[in-house]
Order: structure tokens, then sequence, then C-alpha cells
């Protein structure tokens, strides 16, 4: 086989235009995979072909497929041979040349790499298919077209070549070397990209062969309108009937896996979720308990093992491709330790129902926002529900903060806690000073569409955050925040820390929460040394004032002050094992009241410090187990209480 296929790419002009007819044919049979394709291939121009519009006979544009060699046979070449040379030489017209790069490339290799390139997968927004037993095949299907339809499209222009020396990257001891000086010297229908390569190992689409194609038919054209002497012999014309034979079943195979392909195409797009949204979701299962250790009561705490869940199902919708929509749903079942266990925001998950609360399976609207570009540089998101602080804002915490899906375990872990003195719904901003520097601003108001007095956008609690940016290199990064919040705590720390909504915990008799305001500054850290290893850290401090007094039947709180702090220290070691597995280690001290202006507010005597250590892996690309351990020295910073010891199991499916 290999003998005559060598011989086929050495004949003469008409030869290897035959063979190219050959192959034409059959991916002519090819329709077109996605329907806007038909657009984008109108648009676009073939390089190296004068008008390709105007070439209705070239195979490639031929809308029924013709039979593997049906008329190429060596009878009838050589008779339209004979008839070429009784055209008069004055009735000749020099056909143009085109050109195109890598046209050296079989038929049968171009089709088979069209068919089989895997997509690149879309940045925002894709297709997606309704739930099956096989998502992930027919996900794989549809990355398969998208590549198909766009493989090659950003390539340069290519530019003619007279000698395979011009070439850079082609070398005497390349496999297809004759062939290529064959196709450059003695038929002129090779053409290099403008830095002089060839790119040899580059795919060829459908378009580059249809200018490949239509050169050297120009080519053979010229030839034989000249009626020289140096067209097809009879032994070139055996060997191309040979060649035929030879490839018989390959072309016969290649043709029906197209046919199938197609089918399970038309299948797809009939049955697609939608053309212009994206279902992706989030399922956490978590078993969690208390192995030691006292509550802020000081009490022993209840070491009851828990089983629950966090899922999240998430809509993306894209409508102009650079835009959007997000709608999530999520339903949780697994109760807080604060609210019934510790006693205290310390330690407590990031996937479970929250501080303080209780959770029920209870299916609810959770983030909703909008996002889109304003300008170049400029992002813009509208929160309409439960938005966050790190939905314009980079928390400088790779590896832990992973929302509680994936990193660290507990809130402390997940991020520097000032960025939770902020969230609801309103506006958040970034905005890039070129590549290194980034602001982001937001405004979140906790019950904006509550139009009642002292409730609403502007009236009720709020939290405005400013926060810079800066990224000298992709391994190392530096945030340095400011938030301003009204009747906001962070959820996490002592007691006292969150004292405003914490009145029963210090044996006051009230429903209501104090008023009160805080200014909080924070700066943020990461550095990445080498492949296998990353630091990061901290440091937080909110001075926080209470703004009426309050008097209840079992005491009083007046106006004052209180500086509370926070810190932490991270360790990572990404990759260890396995690509993609994280190991991470935390060591910190969650908020902590160091000092008050008045004796009626508490402040915390002692240090508690939060020690933390998780092992992520992964079982596959969309499943993640992670068990970790939550150590709490001194809970509520209270020397009094034993050490609380946390251990949790979670596994994360991805879908």
């Amino acid at each position: 086989m290999s003998k005559f296929l060598w011989k086929g790419l050495l004949v003469s002009p008409a030869v290897l235009a035959a063979s190219l007819v050959v192959s034409s044919t059959v991916i002519a049979a090819e329709q077109p995979v996605e329907t806007f394709q038909t657009a984008r291939a109108n648009q676009l121009q073939l390089p190296g072909a004068a008008e390709p519009a105007a070439q209705p006979e070239t195979a490639a544009q031929t809308a029924e497929p013709a039979p593997i060699a049906s008329n190429l046979t060596a009878d009838t070449i050589e008779k339209e041979n004979l008839k070429a040379q009784e055209i008069p030489v004055s009735q000749q017209t020099k056909a143009p040349e085109n050109t195109v790069a890598a046209a050296e490339l079989s038929a049968e290799q171009t089709a088979v790499a069209a068919a089989e390139k895997p997509a690149a997968q879309p940045e925002q927004i894709s297709q997606s298919t309704p739930p099956s037993a096989q998502p992930q095949a027919q996900s794989n299907v549809l990355e398969q077209i998208n590549q198909y339809s766009t493989e090659g499209s950003s390539e340069n222009a290519a530019g003619q070549v007279t000698s395979v020396s011009q070439l850079s990257d082609v070398r005497p001891t390349d496999w297809a070397f004759q062939a290529l000086q064959s196709l450059v010297e003695r038929y002129g229908c090779i053409a290099g990209y403008p830095d002089g390569t060839f790119r040899g190992n580059r795919a060829m689409t459908r378009y580059e062969f249809a200018a490949g194609l239509n050169a050297c038919l120009d080519k053979v054209s010229e030839l034989i309108r000249g009626g020289t002497g140096n067209l097809a012999t009879k032994e070139d014309l055996a060997s191309i009937q040979r060649l035929q034979e030879e490839f018989a079943a390959e072309l016969a195979t290649l043709r029906g896996r197209v046919d199938a392909l197609e089918a399970r195409t038309s299948e797809l797009e009939a049955n697609q979720f939608s053309t212009t949204t994206k279902l992706n979701g989030e399922a956490v299962f978590a078993v969690t308990g208390i192995a030691a250790g006292d509550d802020a009561e000081g009490r022993e705490a209840d070491r009851t093992t828990a089983f629950g869940s966090r899922v999240r199902l998430n809509f993306d919708t894209s409508f102009s491709g650079q835009d959007l929509l997000r709608t999530r749903l999520q339903v949780l079942n697994l109760g807080s330790f604060s609210a019934n266990n510790t006693k205290t925001a310390e330690g407590e998950l990031r996937f479970n129902a929250g501080p303080f609360a209780e959770a029920s399976n209870t299916v609810g609207l959770d983030a909703l926002l909008y996002q889109f570009p304003l300008g170049k540089n400029t992002t813009v998101i509208l929160e309409a529900n439960a938005g966050a602080a790190d939905d314009f804002t980079n928390t400088v915490n790779p590896y832990f903060d992973g929302d509680g899906g994936s990193g660290a375990l507990s809130n402390f872990g997940t991020r520097n806690p000032i960025y939770y003195l902020t969230g609801g719904s309103g506006i958040g901003l970034r905005h890039q000073f070129g590549d290194k520097l980034e602001l982001s601003l937001g405004y979140l108001a906790g019950d904006a569409a509550n139009p009642a007095r002292g409730s609403g956008l502007f009236n009720g609690s709020y939290g405005a955050l400013a926060q810079l940016t800066f990224t000298p290199s992709e391994s190392f990064a530096v945030g340095l925040t400011y938030v301003n919040s009204y009747n906001f705590v962070t959820g996490t720390g002592s007691n006292a820390s969150n004292f405003p909504a914490r009145l029963g915990s210090f044996g006051l008799d009230s429903d209501s929460n104090l008023p009160v305001s805080s200014n909080s500054y924070g700066a943020q850290a990461s550095l990445k040394l080498g492949r296998r290893i990353a630091l990061g850290g901290w440091a937080g401090y909110t001075n926080q004032r209470i703004l009426s007094n309050l008097a209840t039947p079992t005491g009083s709180v007046q106006r004052g002050d209180q500086k509370i702090w926070n810190w932490a220290a991270t360790l990572a070691f990404p990759d260890l094992l396995k690509e993609g597995n994280v190991a991470g280690i935390l060591v910190g001290m969650e908020p902590r009241v160091t000092s008050s202006t008045n004796r009626s507010l508490p402040e915390d005597k002692d240090t508690s410090l939060h020690i933390e250590g998780f092992y992520q892996f992964n079982l596959s690309d969309n499943i993640s187990v992670t068990p970790g351990l939550i150590w709490l020295t001194a809970p509520d910073h209270n020397n009094d209480n034993s050490d609380l010891v946390i251990g949790v199991i979670r596994t994360t499916f991805t879908f």
C-alpha cells in the first residue's frame, strides 16, 4: 500500500487532482453540523482563492455526494486529456493560481481530523441537554461538533512559495519531503504562512482543503488548455485506480462515521435544554460531628453525628456571549453547630444552614444576578438576591475559598470575615487598570425588597465595599479592603464580636437587635512557591459602634465602641499525590473583641485559636472527597472551656 501511496503523490498534476477529487466527493457528503455555521461559511474568505463563490463545480461545494470513484476511470481521464489537446492555443486563458496552507494533507486525513478534533469549552455559556442516562456522552458530542465547525478560523493568511527551501520548518528528513517538493516546485499549488513556516502537523479545515483543491484544479486546467505533454500517462492512471481500490474501505468507513455523527447531532439539537442557558449544579454530602470539647457556656457539647447536604442548581444564561444571568436554586438540610451544639459562631461550617440557623429541605431562590461588560475593562454585577462580596471581589484566598463546595470547611477558613459584613441585593463593579491592578466596588442591602420603614435599599442594613487587588505575577496577589456596614455581623468568632445579634447569650432578654455601624479594614495576600506549595493569610480589624441605648427587663446596654481583630495564616499543597488534589492547613484567630469603651459591652478576656486541616482528593473530574478536622482552643475565646474538635467528611458532586 505504501508504494502505491508514494507513487500517487509524485505523479503528474492530473493524477494529483484526480486523487483530491476522489476524497473531496466523500467530504462533500458532510452536511453543515450546526445551522449557524452556514452564514459564517458564506462570510469566510478562503485563503488563496480568488472567487470561491463562483466555483460551484468544485467537489467541496457539491450539494449531492458523489459515489466513491463512480466516474474516475482511466478511460474517462484519458478522453478528457485528448479533448484538451484539440483546443486551439488562441482560445486558452491562464487560470489564476490559488494558494493555501497545508495542502499536502490528504483529504482522508483532513476529514478524520475535522470529525474527531475535541471542542474548546465555551467560556460562559453553551448549550445543554436535559438529564439523561448518558449526559456526559451527549456533552462530548456537542463539543466535537463545535470544534469541527470552528477549527482553524483564526489562522493567518498563507502566501505562495516557489521552493520547498522557503519553508523553514520542512527538512529533507521529513517523511513527506519529496511529496512537498513535488507539489511546490513542480505544480505550484502549496502555500506557506507569512512567517515562512509550513506547519505540517496542523489539522486542515474543510475551507482550506477546498481552496487547495481549487488551486490544483486551476493548475491542471492551465496545463490542459496549454496542450502540454506533461499529462497523465496510462501508468499514472493505473496507479490512481489501484489507490482507489486500496482505500475504498477507509473511505466507506469515514462516510459511515459522518452519517452517524449527523444523525446524533440532529437528535441532540431537537432535544437540547436551551439555546441560551447552561445548567450546572453542585451537591455536597457531609458527615460531621463533635468529637470532644465544651460549648460557649462551659457545658459539654453534644457529640451527635449528623449527615446532611447542600444542593445548588445554577441556570447560567447569556444573551450576547459576554453577559451572564445566573439563577440559583438551593436547598439545605444540615443544621448549624452554633444553634444546637457549640453556642458560638466559632468553627461554623460553610455548607450548612449558617450561623445560629436551622435547616430545612425547602427549595428556595438563592443567588440571582446579572453580569455584563461596560466598556473594555469594566464589569457590572446587578445582585437581585443573596448577593455576596465574592461575586464581584477577589477574596485572595486560593485553594481555600470554594464557598463550601471545595477548599476550606469552615466559614472562617473560607475568607477574611470582614467580607461577610455585606450581602443581599445591590450592585457590584470590577474595573481593571491594566493586567496587574483591579478596583472592586459594591453596595449590598440586607432587606432591599422590603418597603417598610427602616428597611429597603437605603434605610435598612447594608454593606459598602471597596478593594484594590494587586497581582504583579500569576503567583502573587495582594488585596486591600475597606467595608462600611450597618446592622451586619460577620457570623464568625465569639458571641461578643456578634453582640448586637446575640443579646440572649449575655442574659439580656430582648427580641430587638441593637443598631450598629462598623468600619472594617483588611489585608489579604497569597504567594505560590513553585507548583506544589502556596502561602497565604490575612488580617482584619473592625471598629464597631452601638448607636443607641437599649433597656431590657434583665439589664441595659449603653452606646459605645468595640475593637475587633482577626487573622489567619494558610498553607496549601496543590496537586498533592495526584493532579487536582489539594491539602490545606490554616491557623488563625476568629474575630475577637480586644477592647470596649464601657462595661455594658462584653470583651473577650482570652484568645482562641482556630486550627483547620483538610485533604481534598478527586475520585474523578466530577467527584471529590474531603476529610477534615477543625480544632478550637478555648472556645468562644474563653480558657474555661475545653477544646472543641469537629470532624467532617465532605463529598462534592459537580455536574
